[in-house]
């Protein structure tokens, strides 16, 4: 959705520049927000107290099909500050166990954010945008230097963390989408991304390759954009509840699910996901919920409590904020994720 992520591109290319800048300046932007570099102070194993001289990745298999289902959102702010969640966790009724945030291209890995998140029992979740680096550039190695550091930081800080990278791959509206890339390109500059990581030790990735839901997009085929089961852990479906159309869960994510099912069966994470606010909001929560529920393959989703193109937040609409906060009791949704079994 190009007009729901526009607020972050700005970001973005801040983010591009400093980069350039601080590679002149021998200073790097991958440790944590405020500055200081990442020290070894993940956990080295689940469940397991922080120990920097143990040299074991942490292993996320636990957190790649749990028993429960996630229970996500993307809040303004976090996880860098992490008081939106506490707010979101107030109105709803419940803890978010997986917290999504948007990167640029360029920019540092939030360490702090993550360990944030991860005090509270939560994952992150982040979405990689390279807004200004063409894919053929980072499939050839061009920003070598950029995500080699930027996979040592993660392993270690060494806390299981999610990755999407270049989602929306589908539509036209990307600059990494139909119209600029083709999918021998994408599947390059991903399959390449993820050596890099492997290369690092920071198996403590849970990768995520996330289409836009294939309603408006139709003709394009999703197939040849799979970099295949070796790199990807998640199927991030991104797509909304809206206005105009039938809002039966299997109409909205059906299609893509069954396309998707011909060629993989890793599981789904509705990665991105809202309501429009307006009559229908209370019945399209409820399709959520149940259609999350009954699907086995289905991990959780991630509700996108921004105001962008719309007003996606639950609290804009305080009827269907109840129905949210009724459903969310459920105990099939949330877990701490720090003890997923």
């Amino acid at each position: 959705m190009r007009s729901v992520k526009r607020f972050f591109r700005v970001r973005a290319a801040l983010a591009g520049a400093l980069v350039g800048l601080l590679a002149l300046t021998g200073c790097s932007l991958l440790g944590d927000s405020g500055g200081s570099p990442v020290s070894g102070t993940g956990t080295a194993a689940p469940h397991s107290s922080a120990n920097p001289d143990q040299d074991i990745p942490y292993d996320v298999t636990p957190l790649l099909k749990p028993a429960k289902k996630y229970y996500g959102v993307a809040v303004p702010g976090a996880p860098t500050a992490m008081k939106s969640v506490d707010a979101y966790t107030g109105s709803t009724g419940k803890q978010p166990n997986l917290v999504e945030y948007y990167a640029g291209w360029g920019d540092g890995f939030d360490a702090t954010g993550v360990r944030n998140a991860w005090a509270e029992g939560a994952l992150t979740l982040m979405s990689w945008e390279p807004f200004d680096t063409p894919l053929t550039d980072i499939a050839a190695g061009r920003s070598d230097p950029y995500v080699k550091e930027y996979a040592a930081a993660v392993r270690r800080l060494n806390l299981p963390v999610v990755i999407d990278f270049a989602d929306e791959f589908n539509g036209h509206w990307e600059k990494w989408g139909t119209d600029h890339v083709t999918p021998a390109q994408y599947v390059a500059a991903w399959r390449h991304i993820h050596r890099t990581f492997v290369d690092a030790g920071a198996t403590n990735v849970i990768w995520a390759w996330s289409p836009n839901i294939v309603n408006p997009v139709r003709n394009v085929k999703l197939e040849p954009y799979y970099p295949g089961d070796a790199y990807v852990d998640w199927v991030g479906l991104i797509g909304y509840f809206t206005t105009g159309s039938d809002n039966a869960f299997d109409s909205v994510f059906g299609p893509t699910r069954d396309r998707i099912r011909t060629f993989t069966e890793k599981p789904f994470l509705l990665l991105e996901t809202a309501a429009m606010p307006g009559e229908r909001r209370r019945a399209d929560i409820r399709n959520l919920f149940a259609g999350v529920a009954a699907d086995d393959d289905m991990l959780g989703f991630v509700w996108f409590n921004h105001k962008k193109r719309a007003d996606w937040r639950l609290e804009a609409s305080p009827l269907a904020l109840k129905e949210f906060k009724r459903l969310a009791a459920d105990d099939r949704f949330g877990f701490d994720v720090r003890k997923p079994s």
